[in-house]
């Protein structure tokens, strides 16, 4: 089995993330795949991102907001 780490975007509402995660690759089954952890703090963030918590979608992530361009 082999790690690697990868970059993950979240969207909830005005709001976006860029989380760290380690994609697991193995020889069985469907790969790459999350470890349950890393699953676990996406779901997290998003809830936190739901809630306008930004402080707590902070502690793992980068946060932005999003604004809507008007052309």
């Amino acid at each position: 089995m082999t790690t690697r780490k990868q970059v993950k975007f979240l969207h909830e509402g005005k709001y976006a993330a860029e989380v760290m995660v380690e994609l697991l690759d193995t020889e069985v089954g469907w790969s790459p795949c999350l470890s349950l952890d890393d699953a676990m703090k996406l779901d997290d963030i998003r809830e936190a991102l739901k809630r306008g918590d930004l402080a707590a979608a902070e502690k793992q992530a980068r946060v932005f907001e999003l604004t809507p361009v008007h052309g």
